[in-house]
Formats: C-alpha cells, structure tokens, sequence
C-alpha cells in the first residue's frame, strides 16, 4: 500500500514542479494552441502538458514500481511503446503530424505491446459462443482496441479538464481493482497515472493555463487501452461481464467516439475529419460552460463505473446491451435539448416578427 501512495504523490509533485517551468518555456517560444472556428477557447494556450504528465507517471512508475513475472516482466518493450507515443504526439504539438503518422505510431507502438508483451485479449467470454481466441484473432481484436481507445482519450480533449478529469476517475478504477485483486504492480502504474493527472488538472480546470496536447492525450489513452486490456484478461475466469465492464470504466471517451463516427458517417464526412459533434461541444451548446460540462461527464462516467460493477453478476451479453444502451441514448440527449431550444428560439422571433407587422396593419 505504500508504493501506490508513494507513487501517487510523487507523480502529483512532479508534474505541479514541471507545469510552470513547462508554461514558461512554452511562452517564450511561441508554443501555444492558437484558437480557431473549431476550438473553444479565446486565449492563445501553452500546449505542451503532455511533457509533465508523462514525467510525473513515468518517473514514479520507475522509482516505486513492483515488476514481477506475473507483471510486466519484460517492461522494456511497454516503456519502448510509450516512448514512440509520447515523441509522436510531442512532434504533432511541435509542427503537426498527418493523421496517418500518427496512426503508423499507435499501430507500431500497439504491436510492441502485443508481441513483447504478451498484453492481448485472448477471449471472447462467451459472446457469440467464443472462448479461447486464435491468436490472429487475438492480435487483431487487440489491435483494434489500442487505437480506439488511444485515439478516444484524444478526441475528448476539447475542453478545459475533460481528458484530464476522466483519465483520473479511469485510471484510479483500473488501480483499484488491480490492488483489490494483487497485481500491485499495475496498481503502481494506475496511481502513478492518477497523481500525474489530478496535478496536471490543478493548471488545466477551467480556465486552462496549460493544455496537454498531443504529448498527453495519446500518452494518456495508450496506457489506459493497456489497463482496459490486461484487466480484462486477469477477469478471464472470474464470472464477471469484464469486457463490458471495462467498456463502462472508459464509457464517456468511447461512447463519445462511436457518436461521432456515427455522426460523420450518416453527414458522409470522412471519420477522421475534426468537427464539434462532440458530446461536450453539445452539452456547451445547452448553456452550460467548461466547468460544469466536465463535472456532468465527470458524474456520468462515476456512473456507469458503479452500475457497471452492482451488474458485475449479470450475463455479459445482458450487461453490455444495458451500458452500451444507455450510454448511446443520453449521448444524444444533448443534442436533442439543442434542437428544441433552436427550434422554440426560432418560434419566438417569428412570433415577435409576426406581432409587429399585426401592430403596423401589414396582416
């Protein structure tokens, strides 16, 4: 238990010594977010966050992680995965990588993992009859996963402490359960990501004085794809829906890309196009500003993690329809309350137009 309270603060330490140095820098020379018609913030933004949060997990994982054969007992082939993260996104935030690149990064990165690693998804638990999976099968399904989950941590990061805020509930869950269940090592890795997190959010809640770019977001999503994977495989065996329960753990940045794929396909936009059919862009939309739409998701994403685990004992396919169902429909609920208001907004001007031209004799 100490380890993971030592990682913890270590990590928090780190990062709140980094940021203002990280600020400084980044202010002489001329590395900011400059805003756009696409982003919603006013004020030219430091970007480079990315650099402490990686500092403060990766420092505290090295100084107080636990490895043994049954964690991480090759852990030169998962810090070789998060270092081409971690340089791919930081040269985006530098001077832009094409979308492809930076793809080619998560899949070379991805494939470290499952190949030096072993971290793979190597069952089905029973959907659609299917067990044990063939390992082509294995490294695809797990190939898959990496992306969409890397990629989703970098999607939700739109915000003032949104990825943050969410990447701290997800990674103390996994920290939990790991400990919980012995594997203090991961437990280690997941504390140190937290620490790093809530001392990354004490500069990123609104309003932002410093956004974690790149060099975060899929730093950020990598490993969380990686907890997402292993505890799924250390469930296999246990009874519990663990898929859909690691689905629930992750539930507001993957509910909100299949949204907007979604979303993109049906307008017939390409699926990688950035746009603001994001849920938080919706939820702003409503009325409701930075701080308050990242506590909402913060409490949606709490949620589902203890729905999630009072259904543990539920079937999996049961479980998954109930998360995934739920989710998909209060996604859209922002959305919804947008179009009403627009649409009531649009009665009453012409209601107003209406009742002057009534008053000048024109009808």
């Amino acid at each position: 238990m100490i380890n993971l309270v030592l990682s913890f603060f270590t990590a928090v330490l780190i990062v709140v010594f980094a940021v203002p140095t990280i600020r400084m820098v980044s202010s002489m020379k001329g590395l900011f977010d400059i805003p756009d018609e696409r982003k919603v913030h006013f004020l030219d933004i430091p970007r480079l966050g990315g650099l402490a949060i990686f500092a403060g997990f990766f420092i505290s994982t090295k100084i107080w992680g636990i490895w043994t054969e049954a964690s991480l007992p090759r852990i030169q082939y998962f810090e070789a995965a998060l270092f081409i993260l971690f340089f791919s996104g930081l040269k985006d935030d530098l001077v832009k990588l094409t979308p492809y690149k930076k793809l080619l990064a998560q899949l070379l990165a991805a494939i470290i993992i499952i190949v030096g690693e072993d971290i793979r998804i190597k069952s089905f638990f029973g959907i659609f009859s299917i067990y044990e999976l063939s390992y082509p099968v294995s490294f695809a399904l797990t190939l898959f996963t990496f992306i969409v989950i890397t990629n989703s941590f970098n999607l939700i990061d739109g915000i003032d402490g949104l990825a943050g805020g969410i990447g701290l509930i997800t990674s103390l869950t996994f920290g939990l359960w790991f400990n919980f269940n012995g594997n203090i090592g991961w437990s280690v890795m997941a504390f140190s990501m937290s620490g790093a997190l809530l001392g990354f959010l004490f500069f990123n809640f609104n309003p932002a004085k410093i956004f974690m770019g790149d060099s975060g977001a899929l730093v950020i999503g990598f490993v969380m794809s990686v907890f997402a994977i292993q505890f799924i495989d250390l469930s296999a065996g246990s009874g519990i829906p663990a898929p859909s329960i690691a689905i629930a753990i992750l539930i507001v940045p993957l509910i909100d890309t299949l949204r907007v794929v979604i979303i993109r396909l049906v307008k017939k936009h390409p699926p990688f196009k950035a746009d603001q059919n994001h849920i938080h862009h919706s939820i702003l939309a409503i009325g409701l500003n930075h701080t308050e739409t990242s506590l909402l998701l913060y409490l949606v994403n709490i949620i589902f993690v203890i729905i999630a685990f009072i259904m543990k004992d539920s079937t999996l396919a049961s479980h998954m329809l109930t998360i995934f169902g739920i989710a998909l429909i209060l996604s859209f609920i922002p959305n919804f309350l947008f179009q009403q208001m627009k649409n009531e907004s649009t009665f009453m001007k012409e209601q107003a137009v209406k009742s002057k031209k009534l008053e000048r004799g024109e009808l």
